[in-house]
């Protein structure tokens, strides 16, 4: 309805979040390019636009450039998206990032169930670092949230850990890499490639 605020009008002033933009269909994507050339949208049943002023944040696992080159993604968004890029290589090209996101989301994991703090087991942080994610760092989380629901204590063991951890997917540990268990508690969140555009400048 016309009294009703879409979501690019409730982030007017304030940051818009694009998930996995390179999915969105191209009727969507000519909308959304309107709003970053024009600063406008307009409700429902309104027959005049309404100005905002949006940071937009955009992520995408794809390759935008071969979404042009195959039409499904228009260039000029892509152009006014891309004023800040950055590129985020997969989890399994940065072990060095899995023990701080596997303690952050087992911790966050741990006080959604309001239990008490947890940690991995050496074991198990061997078994996390070893593994190549194909999934990225939603793997990651969804992994660390079946630990937690499965781990009878406050540590996470390698059967608490699902089947794909334990056996398939293992990479052999490159020589002189740490070991060790991973506590909980490590401060920080992840992290997704993104391009950032503004309407309403």
């Amino acid at each position: 309805t016309a009294e009703r605020r879409g979501l690019i009008e409730t982030a007017d002033r304030g940051t818009l979040f694009l998930d996995e933009v390179g999915d969105m269909p191209t009727q969507s994507q000519v909308k959304l390019l309107r709003v970053l050339e024009n600063g406008e949208v307009r409700r429902v049943g309104d027959d005049a636009p309404r100005r905002v002023d949006v940071r937009v944040v955009a992520a995408t696992h794809r390759d935008l450039l071969a979404e042009i080159h195959a039409g499904r993604f228009r260039e000029d968004l892509y152009y006014r998206l891309n004023v800040v890029q950055i590129e985020l290589p997969p989890l399994r090209e940065r072990r060095e990032d899995i023990g701080l996101l596997a303690s952050y989301f087992l911790q966050r994991a741990a006080r959604r169930e309001a239990r008490a703090s947890m940690s991995f087991s050496p074991e198990a942080a061997a078994l996390l670092e070893r593994y190549d994610f194909p999934g990225n760092v939603r793997e990651l989380e969804n992994a660390v949230d079946h630990a937690v629901a499965v781990a009878e204590g406050a540590g996470v063991r390698p059967e608490d850990l699902p089947g794909a951890i334990r056996s398939p997917r293992l990479l052999p540990r490159p020589a002189g890499a740490p070991g060790g268990a991973m506590a909980g508690g490590q401060p920080g969140a992840p992290a997704g490639a993104a391009a950032a555009g503004r309407a309403g400048i």
